[in-house]
């Protein structure tokens, strides 16, 4: 864990750099069908207590579901971050950050979705979409 209290990164063509204060040491992975699709594996979720973007106007937000939108690099097609909307609440790709390497996994969610070729070694949690949904909404969210 690089434990910094600050890590830059940035997408592969350089137009979009983000700084993440206090960045979590761990990384969540969804392994749900529409993550594989957009990042071609799964997606490692990087988050952190504060965020600075620069070049954010070269970013193309998606709207991939009613409750959540995706970013990108419109120059160089980098996936930058997910929000999920009723809360606001961003991460961002992993992969931005060289720093973010050094990170443990925290858990794995939609693990019923993943690919056979998507298995990840360790011993951390591990959630169906059905358990992310049930804690989801038992939290207050809807989803319809």
């Amino acid at each position: 864990m690089s434990g910094a209290a600050r890590i830059e990164g940035h997408c592969l063509c350089g137009a979009v750099t983000i700084a993440l204060e206090n960045p979590a040491q761990l990384i969540e992975i969804c392994q749900c069908d529409m993550c594989r699709r957009w990042a071609g594996s799964f997606y490692s979720a990087q988050t952190g207590e504060s965020v600075r973007i620069s070049g954010e106007g070269s970013a193309t937000i998606y709207r991939s579901s009613e409750w959540a939108e995706r970013a990108f690099c419109a120059h160089c097609g980098s996936n930058l971050w997910f929000r999920f909307l009723p809360t606001g609440g961003r991460s961002f790709s992993a992969g931005l950050f060289d720093a973010a390497a050094k990170h443990a996994i925290e858990k794995e969610i939609f693990v019923d979705e993943r690919a056979d070729w998507c298995r990840i070694e360790g011993d951390h949690p591990r959630q169906t979409g059905a358990e992310v949904i049930a804690e989801a909404e038992a939290a207050g969210f809807k989803f319809n």
